[in-house]
């Protein structure tokens, strides 16, 4: 992580909800200095107030020039915190906003158009340490600039990198709403079992332990997913007899995915206009 910069220049933490604070959490134990984060939120959680003694700075005047500014408020409450920190805005500070649908213009506007500024799009998984988050930054991002939001940022998981900013929507409805998808397997998939005969406890035990477990199997296997899918498919088993039904191309996963991911890729097209 690029700690000398932080440490000495300072990290501003514009709001601190769950996300934010998965953020601080993993910047701490990085070796980011509490004295050297600078947390505005207007409703600081117990957890905050505690590392107030370990020398954290809430609600506190700003550093001079601080690396970098972190935005990481819901974007209906954008317009009314973005005032306090306004004035780092056309200098050497580096934004990032992890504000969904707010695109780099928005920010240009009300920052200043020499302020570099870089757009990430994470998602929830990101409390545990497992999220993913997108990057796209303006042109007065520089590589040095944008490797220490990555390092920031993989804090809480991994990091891509964007070629153009349009491709934000796309990753929005992929692995910014993908969460929700995979909660709602685990719903149905335990569901399904309860209608097969299973205590509820028993079938939700079951539902999640299978869609974690195949997710991480699925990032660690040298295999891909479509070849770990064949390995655990026994011609004319028990398997194969489900992906008849899942993978038909009419009423399976492949067509309600595509619409899915359509439906809301268009919908961010929509909020940002």
């Amino acid at each position: 992580m690029s700690l000398e910069s932080i440490n000495e220049r300072g990290l501003v933490l514009l709001g601190c909800g769950k996300m934010g604070t998965a953020m601080l959490e993993g910047w701490l134990v990085n070796g980011v200095l509490p004295a050297s984060v600078t947390i505005l939120d207007p409703f600081p959680s117990d957890r905050l107030k505690a590392l107030e003694a370990e020398g954290l700075r809430v609600n506190v005047p700003l550093p001079a020039s601080p690396a970098i500014c972190i935005l990481a408020v819901k974007p209906q409450m954008m317009g009314e915190a973005l005032p306090q920190i306004a004035a780092l805005g056309n200098s050497e500070t580096v934004f990032l906003s992890i504000a969904a649908g707010t695109p780099i213009a928005t920010f240009e506007e009300i920052l200043g158009d020499k302020t570099p500024i870089i757009r990430a799009m994470p998602n929830t998984p990101a409390a545990v340490g497992r999220g993913i988050t997108a990057l796209i930054g303006n042109s007065l991002v520089d590589g040095n600039a944008m490797q220490m939001a990555e390092d920031l940022l993989r804090a809480v998981g991994q990091t891509v990198r964007l070629e153009n900013e349009n491709q934000m929507d796309a990753v929005t409805a992929v692995s910014g709403s993908g969460p929700a998808y995979v909660f709602h397997l685990i719903e149905t998939l335990a569901a399904a079992g309860v209608a097969q005969g299973l205590p509820a406890d028993l079938a939700m035990q079951l539902a999640k332990a299978t869609v974690g477990g195949a997710g991480e199997l699925a990032e660690k296997a040298s295999e891909d997913p479509t070849q770990l899918r064949i390995n655990v498919t026994s011609p004319g088993g028990t398997t194969a007899a489900a992906l008849g039904v899942l993978m038909d191309e009419a009423r399976g996963f492949p067509a309600l995915l595509r619409e899915a991911v359509a439906a809301a890729a268009d919908r961010s097209r929509e909020l940002r206009g």
